[in-house]
């Protein structure tokens, strides 16, 4: 895994949320705490959550969160859907390809914006090969993303249709985050979907951004990820669920509002040094669910064949409505 760096996450056991011995119920610490099992992503995207622990904010609202490492939303849906994780982080078009499955998932809460700006955009596809100059000179080529049938691979596809290219002709390679800078360098493929802060760290060895994919093929700003839940849990720890949401929106809010705060929070999660934490690409954290992100992504997942029925949006979104 030369030049990129290892994500680390302590580890933490999957739970289901439930008082502690000294709890008598939610509503802080003279009733005790709750826990919640929550299954994150260890990436930048996250850091509300770290800052919002920092802050207390979770603990005023009398919830104490019991964190797990997933390695992206499609593999933290099924944990949200069995009952073994109560709140899961993941990417809206998993969510509404795992929707079209009659999975019962509510949304909850927003987790990430995409900047709309090319230039400080931290969704991306890099590469290091000179005749690679357009999203559609992907066509025909091996491109890395983190995982096949998901948002990597489909929004490159996207952006390549949008310049003219076949995505049909893509060989897309599955590889973690911190492999692909080497893969590149190897030749074993000849781009990548790259989010931070491995961007960063490719720049450095003189890999190049080629696009940010999410603002070629829709003007909607996309929400990329949210916090979702289980109807099931939804219904049966509401209160907990609105607690959950108004300190996370908290988290969302000071995250925003304080960008070195959020730089600093980085390495106490992540396996990074400090001096890459204050030149990553950050992005957009924001408290409202975008529904335009929901009806882009289930056109998008039709397109790319992956719905296995009707996206019921009404269902999915009705929490955050």
């Amino acid at each position: 895994m030369a030049g990129a760096a290892m994500l680390a996450l302590p580890a933490l056991l999957l739970g289901c949320s439930s008082d502690d011995a000294s709890g008598e119920g939610s509503g802080g610490e003279a009733q005790g705490t709750e826990t919640i099992a929550l299954g994150i992503i260890p990436i930048i995207d996250v850091a509300p959550i770290y800052l919002g622990q920092e802050q207390g904010f979770f603990e005023e609202q009398g919830i104490e969160l019991d964190l797990s490492a997933g390695q992206g939303g499609a593999a933290i849906v099924p944990g949200v859907a069995s009952g073994s994780i109560d709140i899961g982080f993941g990417n809206n078009f998993s969510l509404v390809v795992a929707a079209s499955s009659g999975l019962p998932l509510k949304v909850i809460a927003s987790g990430v914006d995409s900047t709309q700006d090319a230039e400080r955009d931290q969704f991306t596809i890099v590469t290091d090969d000179p005749a690679i100059t357009r999203p559609a000179d992907l066509a025909g080529k091996r491109v890395a993303t983190n995982t096949i049938n998901s948002i990597g691979d489909s929004v490159v596809g996207a952006s390549v249709r949008s310049d003219g290219g076949d995505p049909e002709t893509i060989t897309f390679v599955e590889l973690p985050f911190p492999n692909m800078a080497a893969a590149l360098a190897a030749g074993d493929v000849d781009a990548a979907w790259l989010v931070e802060p491995f961007v960063t760290l490719a720049e450095q060895q003189g890999i190049r951004v080629l696009t940010t994919p999410l603002n070629d093929f829709t003007d909607v700003q996309i929400e990329v990820s949210t916090y979702f839940t289980s109807t099931q849990f939804a219904s049966e720890n509401a209160d907990l669920v609105e607690r959950f949401t108004t300190a996370l929106d908290q988290s969302l809010t000071y995250a925003q509002e304080n960008p070195e705060e959020a730089r600093a929070i980085l390495p106490t999660y992540l396996d990074i040094d400090p001096a890459l934490a204050e030149q990553v690409r950050l992005p957009e954290w924001n408290t409202e669910v975008s529904e335009e992100t929901f009806e882009v992504f289930t056109d998008l997942a039709e397109t790319e064949g992956l719905l296995d029925g009707e996206v019921d949006l009404d269902a999915l979104l009705e929490q955050v409505r």
